[in-house]
């Protein structure tokens, strides 16, 4: 029996975005779907996908949206500027071979339509997954090794952290290939890497990198680096990065107030330590993107990446397979060797009064080794009486 295919839905950004567009609130979602808010925040970060009965719902509330806000895209598209409009017609005008009769030649109006040979547009070459990779790694990989420097202050992890992003989307390539926004699916994932409090523990990071050449770079960093691990992200996304406050709480899987609150302290902490970035509101950007340019960091080579992605997927699937053929080998010895039927335990012995313990062997007396050996000494074919006696 084949199983109907499921309902297509929206990435989970773009469920967020929708929701965020209808200005309602995850409990207002989960009350039209029949669920709990914290089901709904598990659907827009993309930890759950919804199933059966539930998915058919939401799928076409999030049809509605959609289709509200297509309206009105659609006539912003249509106030266009004028020089937009004259653009379009131009371009028209181009594709059927003639020029509008209001174009101007230098500098005056061409009294009628000009035949213009238009050239066809050579084909468009389909890129293979390893080439289209190859041009995300190549585009993303330099400003995002920067950007996670800002993040942890180390070069090191910054490098690391990128080159495990783009390995893990290689891996997964077929779902980041689709995405809306592959750079912030790899940007993401990186921030999530860099972040992890496990490195800690690590020998390598006990210690500090060196800080920056310039004083005025060192103290920036310093004061960077004490803010609170999700102020700090929320920072650079938006100020680093340009995000807008949507998609950077969004991408931080927080609530649109809890990002600005975030944002709000953070610029409140920098602005107090450091008072002259307060003078223009993109003071703060531009310090920014000076300290990403004070850092040479090399970024991992796609063909690295994919290479390393490969090696350690194919690892992991021996060392699970390995595994695996482990608790099966196991699970056979077990069952070869366990009892086939319950055997009931032997109750303790318990003494009985008037019966003497039963004794083992143990070391002779004295009096028994003296008996022993009279024994020995003595004939053993009777008593000296009855031995014949030679004369």
């Amino acid at each position: 029996m084949t199983q109907s295919p499921a309902t297509p839905l929206p990435s989970p950004k773009e469920c967020r975005r929708l929701r965020e567009a209808k200005s309602l609130s995850q409990a207002e979602i989960a009350t039209k779907v029949g669920v709990t808010k914290e089901t709904v925040r598990s659907w827009e970060s993309g930890r759950t996908t919804p199933r059966g009965r539930r998915r058919d719902i939401y799928a076409k509330l999030l049809a509605t949206f959609a289709e509200e806000q297509q309206p009105a895209a659609s006539a912003a598209r249509r106030v266009g500027s004028p020089l937009l409009e004259r653009s379009r017609e131009l371009g028209e005008g181009r594709a059927q071979g003639t020029l509008p009769s209001t174009a101007k030649s230098n500098g005056r109006p061409t009294p009628h339509a000009v035949a213009v040979a238009t050239p066809e547009p050579p084909p468009a070459k389909t890129l293979t997954p390893a080439e289209a990779f190859d041009a995300l790694c190549a585009a993303c990989a330099p400003a995002l090794v920067r950007q996670t420097y800002l993040l942890t202050g180390r070069r090191t992890l910054a490098q690391e952290s990128v080159e495990r992003a783009f390995q893990l989307a290689w891996q997964r390539w077929p779902e980041v290939a689709v995405d809306r926004d592959p750079a912030s699916w790899v940007r993401a994932a990186a921030y999530e890497y860099a972040m992890s409090p496990w490195h800690r523990l690590r020998p390598a990071h006990r210690h500090p990198d060196a800080p920056p050449a310039e004083p005025a770079d060192r103290a920036f960093l310093d004061v960077l680096m004490s803010l609170p691990p999700a102020q700090r992200r929320t920072l650079l996304l938006y100020d680093g990065v340009g995000l807008d406050l949507p998609e950077t709480a969004a991408e931080t899987e927080a609530s649109t107030p809890a990002t600005a609150n975030r944002l709000l302290r953070a610029h409140e902490t920098i602005i107090e330590k450091i008072p002259e970035l307060a003078a223009t509101p993109d003071a703060l950007h531009r310090r920014l993107s000076e300290l990403c340019k004070a850092e040479k960091l090399q970024p991992p080579k796609a063909d690295r990446v994919r290479t390393g992605s490969e090696h350690r997927a194919r690892l992991w699937t021996r060392a699970a397979i390995a595994f695996t053929a482990l608790i099966i080998g196991a699970t056979a010895l077990t069952l070869r060797t366990a009892p086939t039927h319950y055997e009931p335990p032997q109750s303790p012995g318990k003494a009985i009064n008037g019966v003497p313990p039963r004794m083992g062997p143990a070391p002779l007396s004295y009096e028994e080794q003296s008996l022993h050996s009279k024994l020995r000494n003595e004939l053993s074919s009777g008593p000296e009486r009855l031995t014949p006696q030679a004369e």
